[in-house]
């Protein structure tokens, strides 16, 4: 991602209530991704992207963020079980930043303490073998974070704050 200030810019447009969401649950190799209802109060687990170039990260999320339409952007940030955010959570908030501003779409950060953890549990209930839970991880957990998002009664809140 370019290290530019204006690159780095997320889009200033006013959160939407109504429109899909993309939730992402961002990783340096994988990226699970989820999509919201239009109404925003499901969230369903769409894929996980094995990343592999700048641009051609660029190009995929456009594509799913046009095909789905989405009006904005919730990206799991993965702060301390304290609060605190470090070098994960200020990587994800560059990476959403740098969507938010090539996509023109606004940019949330949620919480993602335990999603990755719930979403393990949920598949392990599944009986799946553990390479096939693998498989659905990180998607399951970008649904988790999505609809952990859609959920709150406030959905301004700084992440770590509760």
């Amino acid at each position: 991602m370019n290290d530019s200030s204006k690159a780095n810019q997320p889009c200033e447009a006013e959160f939407p209530t109504e429109g899909r969401l993309l939730g992402l649950d961002y990783g340096t190799k994988r990226i699970g991704i989820a999509v919201s209802t239009f109404e925003q109060n499901i969230a369903s687990p769409l894929e996980n992207y094995t990343r592999q170039s700048e641009q051609q990260d660029q190009n995929f999320l456009l594509k799913i963020i046009k095909e789905y339409q989405c009006q904005g952007l919730v990206v799991g940030l993965p702060v301390h079980m304290s609060g605190d955010e470090g070098q994960k959570a200020k990587e994800a908030r560059q990476f959403g930043d740098w969507i938010s501003q090539f996509a023109n779409i606004p940019v949330r950060y949620w919480d993602e303490r335990y999603s990755s953890a719930t979403a393990e549990e949920f598949l392990a209930d599944l009986n799946m073998s553990r390479q096939k839970r693998k498989a659905y991880l990180d998607k399951l957990a970008a649904q988790v974070i999505l609809q952990s998002f859609l959920d709150s009664a406030d959905r301004n809140q700084i992440p770590g704050s509760f």
